[in-house]
């Protein structure tokens, strides 16, 4: 069996991205606009289309990852960009683009050479960089197709000319004609994915930023709590596939609340008075998880 996302070639062996264009067009989901406009623009303005970039700290960090972490490491093997395999970005990409691991030595090095060029270069060659990594994100195809089955030995490896979602069905596409119901896209486990449990302990490296299904199944879930994901950030949000987190004022409003209590008093310091005021302010979490994570 050919894993998903990698196609094997004439000669049987397994054909991977060569180049960063050659993996943007591995998951060219440009077609989706077609049909799905609105979702489509929804999903333009959320974290997942620009998951390299993220809140604004992503790319700086996967920067540092290489420069400090990768390169100090002792076993690692890295001493230079032209070291760098797959498996040392997967640190990061794990989550911020996980169909890297589709993809040869040779793009794992590109990416940190646009991440330099993005950070360090002149106002022309960043303006590139960022045009390019722009283009490596997690789009349809990701979530509805490459991500979209957890339990593969029961419910089996998703297939190329599926897209799975919560319809059974023909789907109007050549490419991908048909449409299967997958129960856990609905359910929190879909996104713990990556919003996840703690350090990938798979890894060589173990290292997760991210911890918030661990938050949402040990202090939400576990005392009875019955919203999911993606009830509050999809649905309650009104914000469907644009997905936000704590940055977005919609969110704040639904995630804080703030209570406030003051009382101007005079104090008498010898033979000064000085006018004061005592506040107490009261911030409560309604959220299933910690604020902020990932």
């Amino acid at each position: 069996m050919v894993p998903f996302g990698l196609q094997a070639g004439s000669s049987g062996r397994i054909k991977k991205a060569k180049t960063v264009d050659e993996l943007v067009a591995m998951y060219d989901s440009s077609e989706c606009l077609t049909c799905h406009a609105d979702i489509a623009e929804q999903w333009q303005q959320s974290l997942h289309a620009r998951s390299i970039f993220g809140t604004g700290r992503t790319i700086a960090t996967i920067l540092t990852a290489y420069k400090i972490g990768l390169k100090n490491f002792p076993y690692a093997g890295v001493k230079d960009i032209k070291d760098l395999k797959v498996e040392h970005l997967m640190i990061c990409a794990k989550c911020h683009l996980p169909q890297l691991i589709e993809a040869e030595d040779s793009v794992a090095q590109e990416i940190i050479k646009l991440a330099i060029d993005y950070m360090e270069g002149d106002e022309k060659t960043s303006a590139l960089a960022q045009e390019k990594l722009e283009k490596l994100n997690i789009n349809c195809l990701i979530c509805h197709q490459r991500n979209a089955i957890i339990h593969k030995w029961v419910d089996g490896y998703p297939q190329k000319d599926t897209v799975y979602g919560s319809k059974n069905g023909e789907h109007p596409y050549a490419k991908m004609p048909k449409m299967k119901a997958v129960d856990t896209m609905k359910e929190s486990i879909f996104c713990g994915q990556c919003h996840g449990l703690g350090p990938n302990f798979e890894l060589d490296e173990p290292s997760q930023c991210a911890t918030l299904y661990g938050y949402y199944l040990w202090s939400y879930a576990a005392k009875g709590g019955p919203k999911t994901c993606q009830d509050c950030h999809m649905r309650e949000s009104g914000l469907g596939h644009n997905i936000q987190a704590y940055r977005d004022k919609k969110m704040q409003e639904m995630a804080i609340e703030f209570t406030t209590h003051f009382r101007p008093i005079y104090w008498r310091d010898g033979s000064v008075i000085k006018p004061l005021i005592y506040g107490l302010i009261e911030i409560k979490n309604k959220t299933g998880h910690a604020i902020p994570d990932g």
